[in-house]
């Protein structure tokens, strides 16, 4: 590898770390990352190859195990997050699924918040009891029930927070201080608060993992995922599983992270700020039934939040008053803010989680993590606030 170049970012600070941090450079002297679309790996020597696939060499074999640039982008998101190690996934899901999946076997026990995105839910009630591994679900925001789930096969612990769609918040240092005193990881989903927001691993958690789709591509381009822990876990538990199962990040949506990494830190304050005003003008506006949103008062979890996070985040939602009908015509109404059930984008994008992103749960599933035919999810997003108050109070009228 002597015909490349590191940078050491030793002591630099985030906003650095996201522009430059894991650059690695060629002997071109490129300034952006250098893309690296191969999928193969040549060797000067027979003896080269065996060495590289032995891990006593340094080196690349195949793209499924590790590409240069898929590299810098995973140790960008590790300096980032304050990991030891991180490996990039082809999606978030690919990140969720592989971060469980890789450290359980049949006999094992899980124990979930019941609030989390609906594809996590399945994989934990309908898939891996598949293989052989028991779950528990329980309310996220009561601690006492995420000690009375404990089993003597408890293995992970996983949760999200601020949850998703209903933003609920979750003591992320309480649950990780009951999963250290057993032998249970606890992995947390952190995609709603951005790494620039809240830290899980600094308040105890094991593993984090993030759908890089969001706000770190932040312009609906690309899929991406990565998951962050300590050397050991990555290096011994989670790389074996990656390298035969294939989940891999490509080359090219590396890249777009890369490039989405560097603006980050300033798409995000711009987010919250749109956010926070946004909460402000539609809390108590007539046909808004309620409004949730961490930084408000009314919020359960806002003292929490504070404690927990640098910023109550970037996405909010609105019960309207009435049911599916009315939050359709609200939606319908809507002439900047797009319906979509993606989030983290530069445009602000609205989504009814009824029948979009939890539409495979029971109407009483629904009920029990927030989900109402009124409730809409809104991811916002870096346009003109006075054009999203407008957008919004227009949407509100036809209601």
């Amino acid at each position: 590898m002597a015909e490349y170049s590191r940078q050491d970012p030793k002591g630099w600070r985030p906003r650095t770390l996201l522009v430059r941090g894991g650059t690695t450079r060629t002997a071109h002297g490129e300034t952006s990352e250098a893309l690296f679309l191969t999928s193969g790996y040549r060797y000067d020597t027979a003896e080269t190859a065996e060495g590289r696939f032995k891990n006593e060499l340094p080196g690349y074999v195949y793209s499924r195990f590790g590409n240069p640039t898929v590299t810098m982008f995973e140790e960008r998101m590790a300096l980032l997050e304050g990991a030891e190690a991180a490996r990039a996934t082809a999606s978030g899901m690919a990140a969720v699924n592989a971060a469980l999946t890789c450290q359980l076997k049949a006999g094992d026990h899980i124990v979930a918040a019941r609030a989390m995105f609906g594809s996590c839910l399945y994989i934990v009630q309908d898939l891996l009891p598949r293989f052989g591994v028991t779950s528990t679900i329980v309310e996220g925001t009561d601690i006492a029930q995420w000690q009375a789930a404990v089993r003597p096969e408890t293995r992970v612990f996983l949760l999200e927070s601020p949850t998703n769609p209903a933003l609920d918040i979750v003591d992320i240092a309480a649950v990780a201080k009951i999963a250290r005193a057993t032998v249970a990881r606890l992995v947390v989903d952190n995609v709603f608060a951005t790494p620039m927001l809240q830290k899980p691993l600094e308040l105890g958690a094991h593993v984090v993992v993030y759908s890089t789709t969001k706000h770190v591509d932040g312009q609906g381009r690309c899929l991406g995922g990565v998951i962050l822990s300590d050397q050991a876990f990555v290096t011994d538990v989670l790389t074996p599983y990656l390298r035969h199962t294939g989940p891999s990040m490509s080359p090219f949506n590396a890249w777009v992270m890369l490039k989405g990494l560097e603006t980050l830190d300033l798409r995000v304050r711009q987010h919250c700020e749109n956010a926070a005003a946004l909460a402000t003008f539609l809390e108590g506006r007539e046909g808004v039934k309620r409004l949730i949103y961490p930084g408000l008062k009314s919020h359960p979890g806002h003292e929490l939040a504070k404690r927990q996070m640098s910023h109550p985040g970037p996405l909010l939602c609105i019960e309207v008053e009435g049911g599916k009908d009315e939050a359709f015509r609200f939606l319908n109404a809507l002439k900047i803010i797009d319906i979509s059930n993606n989030l983290g984008d530069s445009k602000s994008l609205i989504t009814h989680p009824a029948t979009t992103t939890h539409q495979r749960l029971t109407e009483a599933e629904r009920a029990a993590v927030g989900v109402g035919p009124n409730l809409l999810r809104l991811s916002v997003g870096l346009e003109d606030i006075d054009d999203l108050k407008e957008d919004l109070a227009r949407a509100l009228e036809a209601v």
